[in-house]
C-alpha cells in the first residue's frame, strides 16, 4: 500500500471535523468537501451561490497548488447544492475556473450542509 500524505495549510480553512482537508496517495489527490469559508475569518462568505462557489473554488485552487498542481489536474468533482434552482448560477462561476477538458462531475441537491452553506464541493486530482 502506498504512503498516505495528509495535506493541510493555514492558507485554507481548518477542518470542522475529524477529517483531513486532502490526502495524497501516489499520484492521486483526494480533496475533502470544501465549504465557502474564508480561511482568515473562519466564516462562511457571501449570501449567494456565486460568491460561495467562487470561495470554494479558490480554496480548492490553494489546496492543489500545495502539490504543484492546478485546477487542470482535477479529474472529478462532486457538488452538493442546497437548492438545485441555483444550478445555472453555480455553473456560470464553475465555468470560469474549469476550461475545455472539464473534470467529470456529479451534482446533487441536499437537505442541509454544514454551517448552513449553500454549496460544498469535493474533488479528485491527479499529479
Amino acid at each position: 500500500m502506498e504512503e498516505r500524505i495528509i495535506i493541510s495549510s493555514n492558507k485554507i480553512p481548518a477542518a470542522i471535523g475529524p477529517y483531513s482537508p486532502a490526502v495524497k496517495v501516489g499520484s492521486m489527490l483526494f480533496l475533502s468537501g470544501q465549504l465557502p469559508i474564508n480561511s482568515e475569518t473562519g466564516n462562511i462568505v457571501g449570501g449567494n451561490i456565486q460568491e460561495q462557489t467562487k470561495q470554494i473554488l479558490e480554496n480548492l485552487k490553494i489546496l492543489v497548488e500545495l502539490y504543484s498542481c492546478t485546477l487542470k489536474n482535477i479529474v472529478k468533482t462532486t457538488v452538493f447544492l442546497k437548492d438545485m434552482n441555483d444550478f445555472t448560477k453555480f455553473n456560470q462561476i464553475y465555468a470560469e475556473y474549469f476550461e475545455e477538458k472539464f473534470p467529470a462531475r456529479s451534482c446533487v441537491e441536499v437537505a442541509c450542509l454544514p454551517k448552513n452553506a449553500l454549496i460544498e464541493i469535493e474533488a479528485i486530482a491527479m499529479q
